[in-house]
């Protein structure tokens, strides 16, 4: 397919982060295959994941096409980017066409990233994730690679104003090795390895990062390292909360116009 947009997406994208000063530490890009199909899998603890992801797989000459939820795409100015660079989006009440279109693109020998935890962590650590990521691969006999990032989130989070422009942000990107699922496993079980060795990746990207935050900036640490952010246990409840929430504000739209 041409890649009109993509290709200065990256580059602009870049020349930011070089004007920003951020420190990035890449560790184990030979993991993302130069070739064929395969489907990247990464932990989500910003708004801005989508693009550290896709660095992490460009030193391989790779292109990755994320799943994203529709949203996005309907917004005017995101929108057309996100079509121009092939990403797939994601309608939660509708979710076979988006399956089938990822489906197609790994066979066709494309990249597709997926954030298996659906949301971003407010904890900062890995949620539960489903087994959707491990059966598109089996349907599409490619491998599963594991990712992690920490950083991002201190530019951009749920939760937290935007400070995109902060600069000297060290940004970790760690690749795991590749998992290579097959029909007949037991898919559950594979996702709690892939789960696990996200966790893994995520856990050694935070207890090496160089940066300690200062006493006013311990949100965007771990209750597990000493941070202030909120446990899994609390994460879950502001999840279900926000959730309820958004339901409730669903209700009340459909209500209105039916009305």
């Amino acid at each position: 397919m041409a890649e009109i947009v993509y290709p200065p997406v990256i580059k602009a994208a870049k020349g930011l982060f070089k004007a920003l000063n951020l420190k990035f530490r890449l560790e184990g890009t030979e993991n993302i295959p130069a070739t064929g199909g395969a489907v990247l899998v990464s932990n989500h603890v910003s708004y801005l994941d989508f693009i550290f992801a896709g660095l992490g797989a460009y030193p391989a000459g790779r292109l990755v096409r994320f799943m994203a939820k529709k949203e996005i795409f309907d917004n005017r100015i995101a929108g057309p980017l996100m079509r121009g660079m092939h990403h797939i989006p994601v309608d939660r009440q509708a979710g076979a066409a988006s399956y089938k279109a990822a489906l197609n693109a790994l066979k066709s020998g494309e990249v597709i990233g997926v954030f298996a935890e659906a949301t971003i962590s407010r904890s900062f650590t890995v949620k539960d994730i489903k087994s959707g990521a491990v059966r598109m691969a089996v349907a599409a006999n490619v491998p599963l690679v594991p990712m992690a990032i920490w950083g991002p989130q201190r530019l951009w989070t749920k939760g937290r104003p935007r400070r995109l422009f902060q600069r000297g942000v060290p940004i970790t990107i760690l690749v795991g090795e590749p998992m290579h699922p097959k029909r007949g496993d037991d898919y559950d079980q594979v996702t709690k390895e892939l789960r696990q060795r996200i966790s893994d990746l995520l856990e050694k990207a935070q207890r090496e990062y160089p940066d300690i935050p200062a006493a006013d900036e311990k949100w965007w640490q771990p209750a597990y390292l000493d941070g202030a952010a909120p446990t899994p246990e609390e994460a879950e409840a502001l999840d279900a909360a926000e959730a309820e929430e958004r339901a409730a504000r669903r209700a009340a739209r459909e209500a209105r116009e039916q009305g």
